[in-house]
């Protein structure tokens, strides 16, 4: 060590001060001078005076994986590492005050020796994609005052210790994975002002303690699964400007001490179960409130008129709650309003002036959004509509009963308008071919007549939605419609158009879905439809349209063709979706023949070819031929069928090793440690499935573990394996590897490792038991309400649909039942277990019918309802008889009470619509005959349609996760 390097002077002046008490001072100053000196002739690495900072930074970087941007490759001996990118030290003693690395696309996990660096003030990490839990050594920090963490991959527990950070300011945690309660404890960083967890899957209540922060400006506990009320112990938070905890599980009232936070801005209580009327004082409670989100909740009476009061107002969301009465004409006095949602309420009196609310709306010259969508609002829309900001993008009043005509206006930045499902009547205003921006067009429903103007589709470039069906327009389907190249979704239906199809429509080469069923439409189907490649659903049924069918049909994929009702002619192909009765549909064209024996039609007449006398040798080769044909068919059927037994016993292993990645036992032994019962999270008639971690990530996977001692496990085992093979859907349970080998006793081993479903299964949700109670997860989120069941049901249809459809070869699952659909983190459905699935060479009515009948699965099921073998059914009555009993008038008796308690949600009217519907879908999918069940196909769209009937698309488009009949946004 070089005898002037900075410790030698220290340990000197140290020993001289004992030796020579009266000169300290002097030795002190001297030591300066010396230590000066020794900085400048040590080796180029220096630590500031700090090797304690130097070692913990260098274990961070140890941590930390920095593959795209090498930010810390810097981090080394050629310079000091005050110097280092993202390093910032104090200038005083050259210790490190803050770590900046956002936005780094950094990796790995963070160090506990982070804890060791004691002048740090700011860790910000934002914005990568860090994960593992947060060190409890953070708790050390004393001088810390901002910790920065959104938008990582950080997962386990707030820790409690961070109360420890005594002169914490601003704590961000939003957008990670992070789990569990928070902390009492956090109600001890008297400094904070900034709390925000949003975006987690933090559970449990809010902390009282939460209220002894009183110089908390801003919290955000938004998008988590927490429960219960809102402590009334926040009213204390007398400096709260933004108060966010929408998107959870809360319920109860709102705390009247909360509208004593004069200083609020933002109040974001949305997605949650709040119930109550709202106080009439709101306005001049928080006279500074700019954004109120109080949407997807249980409010119920009028819109209070003291709004007008909070001048600074930008948003007002109240979609989705059960607010009444007229909705007030005091929103033109907010200057600043941009956004204004009202959807799916009750509001509407059924006054003259209940639409003079519109009118006062010219006054907001900052206005882009008004959705008003799926009320009971009468009268006519005033001609002042026209007038409405010139920022305008939105425009919504579907499913109101809004009458007379659509006013003329200049929106010429209007991007939406959905007036849908009310009693409109005259002609569409050339006007709006003046709305060059528009994207999503919605009239449908409506009493609109007169022809559609050419000027609706001569000038907007963008338009991808465009629904007019359900009136009364006549004359031809302009040509100018080819103009439109970018239109995916096309509805004309059920009008009186006539004429032929226009030729130009072939240009549309974005047309993924075209209806133009029920008119008057003639001629033949255009040749410029082989330009429509990504069209998916067309619908030309009950026209007038006629000639042969064009051959370019086949070679376009198809998931639903509907033809009938008109007057084509000729052959019907064998080729592409006319290969698959259940997306093709052609009956009641009386002249059509030939096609695949499942659509019924007639032969198609051969011409008979001329005859000829035949040779001798002739003769000779027609018995020859024919005869040593069956021969070389018998000896090859003997050859194949001995070969096939001979590679019997090995067919699951080799296609085991073909189709996936193999994985040891020793590594999932321990993932699972040692296939311990604190790991397994379901048993089977053949297996157990155990949660596990076979990555270094930590992340979760799901292996399912075969019980060889069983019988039928064996074959279980390969017939999943051959029905994993080859099929990829985002509604199937993803396979990551599998396994077949040899345990630590030499017995044969075989597992499958699939994605980890952290919400469980289906069945957990629906009827909870005691152990399910008892389940922390279950226990914290209510059970499935009416639109998410359907949105499950919808997920397991389609999975279906391509298992049937889609597939190499069409698969039949045989085992559906809600044990075997899983659900993700967002309460997606995914369909499993494939053990008992069937794989079928041709797909046919019969062949389903003959193969089926002795499939020994799970007792049929039709949820929500009771199990299949509840005691309710015996002597001969089974679960498809009970709901068939119910229809129509006694749905709601039969219903699973959880879902009665939604009666008084604003789309209380429609609940037993749909419910009636949904029981009408079970019904039909679960007929004794499977040719007499609903096509899964089918099943999808009725389901899609029922979920639009329930909700309303205009005011959630982004539900709309299926295209279809019903898949505009109206």
């Amino acid at each position: 060590m070089n005898l002037l390097s900075p410790f030698c002077v220290q340990n000197l002046v140290a020993v001289l001060i004992v030796l020579m008490q009266g000169k300290a001072l002097l030795l002190i100053s001297t030591s300066s001078f010396l230590l000066t000196a020794a900085s400048t002739i040590t080796a180029p690495r220096s630590f500031g005076g700090n090797e304690t900072d130097y070692e913990a930074l260098l274990a961070f970087k140890a941590k930390i994986q920095d593959p795209h941007s090498n930010t810390l490759s810097s981090w080394n001996d050629s310079l000091g590492f005050c110097n280092w990118p993202g390093i910032t030290c104090g200038r005083r003693h050259g210790r490190v005050r803050i770590i900046n690395l956002v936005d780094q696309k950094l990796a790995g996990s963070l160090s506990p020796y982070v804890g060791n660096i004691s002048f740090l003030q700011e860790i910000r990490l934002a914005n990568n994609t860090i994960h593992g839990e947060i060190p409890l050594e953070v708790g050390r920090l004393l001088r810390l005052r901002v910790l920065m963490l959104t938008d990582n991959s950080i997962e386990g527990k707030i820790p409690a210790n961070l109360s420890g950070c005594s002169s914490l300011a601003e704590l961000y945690i939003d957008r990670n994975k992070l789990g569990g309660e928070i902390p009492m404890e956090l109600g001890f960083l008297s400094k904070l002002t900034i709390l925000s967890f949003g975006q987690n899957n933090l559970q449990g209540k809010i902390p009282h303690s939460i209220g002894n922060l009183t110089s908390l400006e801003s919290l955000s506990l938004r998008s988590n699964v927490l429960e219960g009320t809102i402590p009334d112990s926040l009213g204390r938070l007398k400096r709260l400007t933004s108060l966010l905890l929408g998107e959870n599980k809360l319920s109860g009232f709102i705390p009247p001490s909360l509208y004593n936070l004069s200083l609020i801005t933002t109040f974001y209580l949305g997605g949650n179960g709040f119930r109550g009327s709202l106080p009439s004082n709101l306005g001049l409670s928080f006279p500074h409130l700019q954004w109120l989100a109080l949407w997807q909740n249980q409010f119920s009476g009028p819109i209070p008129g003291s709004l007008s009061n909070a001048s600074e107002l930008e948003i007002v969301s109240f979609t989705y709650n059960s607010l009444t009465g007229k909705i007030p004409d005091i929103f033109g006095k907010l200057h600043h309003l941009s956004r204004l949602h009202f959807g799916s309420n009750n509001l509407g009196a059924g006054g003259d002036d209940e639409m003079a609310f519109l009118a006062s709306l010219t006054n907001c010259s900052m206005l882009k959004v008004v959705s008003i969508n799926n009320n009971r609002l009468e009268g006519s829309l005033p001609i002042t509509v026209g007038n409405l900001s010139t920022y305008m993008v939105y425009f919504g009043l579907s499913g109101n009963h809004i009458v007379g005509r659509i006013p003329s206006g200049n929106l010429s930045l209007l991007s939406v308008l959905y007036l849908d499902d009310n009693k409109l009547k005259d002609t569409i205003p050339a006007s709006l071919g003046g709305c060059k921006n528009l994207v999503s067009l919605g009239l449908s429903r409506n009493n609109l007549n007169g022809s559609i103007p050419e000027k609706l589709f001569g000038t907007s470039s963008v338009l991808f939605s465009l629904n007019l069906s359900h009136n009364q327009f006549t004359g031809s389907l302009p040509s100018t419609i080819g103009s439109l190249k970018g239109l995916s979704e096309l509805d004309v239906s059920w009008n009186m158009l006539s004429g032929e199809i226009p030729t130009s429509l072939g240009g549309c080469t974005s047309l993924e879905v075209l209806h133009m069923e029920d008119n008057f439409f003639q001629g033949s189907i255009p040749s410029s439809f082989s330009s429509l490649r990504g069209i998916q659903f067309l619908d030309l049924s009950c026209n007038n349209l006629s000639g042969q069918l064009p051959n370019f049909l086949v070679t376009i994929p198809f998931i639903s063709l509907n033809l009938s009702s008109n007057n084509f002619e000729g052959e019907v192909p064998r080729k592409g979706v006319f290969t698959n009765k259940s997306a093709v549909s052609v009956v009641g064209n009386d002249k059509l023949c030939g096609g695949i024996l499942e659509l019924h039609l007639p032969e198609c007449p051969n011409k008979e070819p001329k005859k000829t006398k035949m040779s001798h040798l002739q003769y000779l080769l027609a018995i020859t031929i024919p005869c040593a044909l069956v021969g070389a068919i018998t000896v090859s059927s003997f050859l194949f069928c001995w070969f096939k037994k001979k590679r019997k016993e090995h067919s699951s292993d080799t296609l085991l090793k073909e189709s996936f990645p193999q994985i040891s036992y020793e590594r999932l032994f321990k993932a699972t440690d040692g296939f311990s019962t604190t790991n397994l999270i379901g048993v089977g008639g053949f297996s157990s499935v155990y949660k596990g971690k076979i990555d270094e990530d930590g992340t979760l996977v799901a292996i399912k573990v075969l019980n060889l001692q069983r019988r039928g496990a064996s074959k279980s085992f390969k017939d999943e394996c051959e029905a994993l093979r080859n099929i990829r859907h985002r509604n199937l349970v993803k396979i990551i590897t599998s396994s077949s080998s040899i345990d630590f006793q030499g017995n044969n081993f075989k597992a499958l490792v699939y994605e980890y479903m952290p919400k469980g299964s289906l069945e957990k949700w629906l009827h909870p038991t005691q152990e399910t109670h008892d389940d922390q997860q279950i226990n914290q989120v209510q059970r499935p309400n009416l639109l998410e069941r359907i949105n499950i049901a919808i997920d397991v249809a389609a999975a279906l649909d391509y298992l049937h459809h889609h597939c190499h070869s069409p698969i039949i699952h045989c085992d559906v039942k809600p044990s075997n659909i899983l659900l993700d983190k967002d309460m997606i459905g995914h369909l499993g277990d494939f053990g008992l699935a069937r794989i079928f060479q041709e797909f046919s009515e019969p062949s389903l019918e003959s193969s089926s009948a002795g499939i020994k699965g799970t007792t049929g099921y039709a949820a929500p309802g009771k199990r299949p073998i509840d005691e309710t059914f015996e002597k001969g009555l089974n679960l498809h008889m009970f709901a068939k009993m119910a229809l129509p008038d006694h749905v709601m008796e039969i219903t699973d009470p959880v879902l009665l308690s939604e009666r008084h949600l604003e789309n209380a009217a429609s609940m037993e619509e749909c419910l009636t519907s949904l029981v009408k879908i079970g019904v039909a999918c679960s007929m004794d005959s499977p040719r007499d069940r609903m096509d899964m196909s089918r099943v999808v769209r009725e389901l899609l349609m029922v979920r639009d009937t329930f909700q309303g698309t205009a005011s959630r488009p982004e539900n709309n996760k299926y295209p279809g009949s019903h898949g505009f946004h109206s």
